[in-house]
């Protein structure tokens, strides 16, 4: 407890900063609103060093596409509005969910093994997961599927064991909000998924 103490009040303000956007932006999320994208900008882009410094590699690849990512969540939402300019939630098959299941397994242990292999990186495999895992979670996001949260869950757990065994303490605490955050956005986007069921069309589960 003593090193979390010491840990925290000694990290960069970067850190900092970045770990309030990110609660921010999440909090923006389940709420469905559309400034949670520049607001997810600002956080990506911060932790882009953050990561750097703490030598998590797979982590940098990951919040450098999460700036493309977050320019593009950002224009897609703009289109799937309601009348209400409300965000329209998605369902998706459950082959669609499964394929993404694969694609996050796979990808995990394909990222990791090059990690290991050819970089310094810390904790390659676990770290290889929150990347390839948050890609994907991203991507659902960006869509408005539901199921995104679900991926985003997995994530954070994760990372939280990564974080902490870095010492990057103010994102421990940020990924443990964040995956409080994640469970009660799940419910909150099903309850709208079943309150706007009736004017979804067949073709939107695509995932």
């Amino acid at each position: 407890m003593e090193s979390f103490i010491a840990g925290f009040f000694g990290s960069s303000p970067i850190e900092i900063i970045a770990s309030i956007a990110g609660f921010i932006c999440v909090y923006l999320i389940i709420k469905r609103n559309i400034w949670c994208w520049p607001v997810g900008l600002l956080q990506v882009s911060l932790y882009i060093i953050v990561f750097y410094d703490a030598k998590l590699y797979s982590d940098v690849a990951l919040h450098g596409i999460y700036v493309v990512m977050q320019i593009y969540g950002w224009w897609y939402w703009l289109q799937g509005q309601d009348q209400d300019h409300d965000i329209i939630v998605l369902p998706s098959t459950t082959t669609a969910i499964l394929v993404w299941v694969v694609v996050a397994v796979l990808g995990s242990f394909g990222l990791g093994y090059v990690m290991s292999t050819y970089t310094d990186a810390a904790l390659p495999y676990p770290d290889a997961y929150t990347t390839v895992a948050s890609l994907v979670a991203q991507w659902l996001l960006s869509r408005r599927f539901l199921v995104n949260w679900v991926f985003w869950i997995t994530v954070d757990v994760v990372a939280i064991g990564v974080y902490w065994q870095k010492g990057l303490y103010p994102t421990v605490l940020l990924y443990s909000a964040f995956l409080i955050m994640a469970t009660t956005g799940f419910f909150v986007w099903m309850r709208r998924f079943q309150a706007q069921r009736q004017i979804l069309r067949p073709d939107y589960a695509e995932g």
